[in-house]
C-alpha cells in the first residue's frame, strides 16, 4: 500500500488536536490483581501526544491489562490513570479523588480507540454500517458526516469495494481493517492496538500491519501498541517498553531496545523470539 494518502483521508484519521509532545496517557501507582496474582504492580509511566509506544514483554507481562484499564473493561485496584489530563475511572467531588461515573468515564473513554486481536465487528452489520454507528450515535455526528469519513477510511484501508459486505464476507485481515477504520472514525486522541495480527493467517499480516505503518507515518495520532511483530515495533515506534511481571524493566528507542538492550531479561526475551 502506497502512504501518499489523500489530504480528506489524511484528516479522516486525524485525531482532535492535541499538542504534540505534551503527555496525553498517565498510569500513577496503578496496582491490578486478579486474586492472589498481582499483574500490575505500583506502575508508573507516561505517553506523549502524537507518539508511538510498543509495549513488549512476555505473556502474563502485564501489556494487555494496560490497554484494558484504558478501555475501562478492567479498573485498577490502587492507583489512577488520567488521559489528556482528565482522570479515567476517578473524578474530584468534595476536594477528593472518588470512583468515577458512568457519565464521566463514557466521556474521557471517548479520547481512546481501541484493535482487539479478535475483531469485534458487528456480524448483521455492513461494513459502512459498522464504521459510522458509533460515530452517529455517541459522537452524535450526522448520517452524511459519518458516511463520509467512513468511505475516506475505506479508501485509507484499502477496502472501498466492500463496502457492502458483511462481515462474514471478508478475510480476517479485511475484517481487521474494517476494525481499524472503525476505530478511526471516532477521531480518537490515542489509538490501541492489541496483538492485531495474532488471530490472522500469516499471509494476511503484512496488509494489516502496512495500513497501520502508513496511519503511523502520516498521522499525529498517539499509538500504544502491544505486539510480537518486532519488526512492525521498530518501524513505528518512538519508544519501546519492556515488561516484566507487571513492571517497566526497561525503555528506550527501538533501536536502543532491540540492538543493544541493557537489561538480561530482555536480552533473554528478545533473542528467544527473534
Amino acid at each position: 500500500m502506497s502512504s501518499d494518502f489523500t489530504p480528506s483521508q489524511k484528516d479522516a484519521a486525524q485525531p482532535e488536536s492535541r499538542a504534540a509532545g505534551s503527555e496525553l496517557i498517565r498510569f500513577d501507582n496503578v496496582t491490578k490483581r486478579f486474586g492472589d496474582n498481582v499483574v500490575l504492580d505500583d506502575l508508573e509511566f507516561s505517553v506523549s501526544a502524537g507518539k508511538h509506544v510498543t509495549l513488549i514483554g512476555p505473556s502474563g507481562s502485564g501489556k494487555t491489562t494496560i490497554l484494558r484499564l484504558l478501555m475501562t473493561l478492567l479498573t485498577p485496584d490502587e492507583g489512577t490513570i488520567t488521559v489528556d489530563g482528565d482522570y479515567l475511572t476517578h473524578e474530584e467531588r468534595g476536594g477528593k479523588l472518588v470512583p468515577a461515573g458512568e457519565k464521566h468515564v463514557r466521556e474521557v473513554r471517548k479520547k481512546i480507540g481501541m484493535v482487539f486481536q479478535q475483531f469485534n465487528l458487528f456480524p448483521n452489520m455492513k461494513v459502512l454500517r459498522n464504521i459510522t454507528e458509533a460515530p452517529v450515535h455517541v459522537l452524535g455526528l450526522s448520517k452524511d458526516e459519518a458516511e463520509q469519513r467512513a468511505r475516506e477510511l475505506l479508501e485509507l484501508v484499502g477496502l472501498t469495494e466492500h463496502i457492502d459486505k458483511y462481515p462474514l464476507q471478508l478475510s480476517g485481515g479485511q475484517q481487521q481493517r474494517v476494525a481499524i477504520a472503525r476505530a478511526l472514525a471516532m477521531r480518537p486522541q490515542v489509538l490501541l492496538l492489541d496483538e492485531v495480527t495474532s488471530a490472522l493467517d500469516p499471509e494476511l499480516v503484512a496488509g494489516v500491519l502496512d495500513v497501520l505503518r502508513d496511519i503511523a507515518h502520516s498521522t499525529d495520532i498517539t499509538m500504544l501498541c502491544v505486539t510480537h511483530e518486532m519488526g512492525f515495533a521498530r518501524d513505528i515506534s518512538d519508544d519501546v517498553l519492556m515488561f516484566n511481571e507487571g513492571k517497566v524493566i526497561e525503555s528506550g528507542p527501538p533501536e536502543k531496545m532491540f540492538n543493544d538492550p541493557e537489561h538480561e531479561r530482555t536480552r533473554e526475551f528478545l533473542s528467544a523470539i527473534l
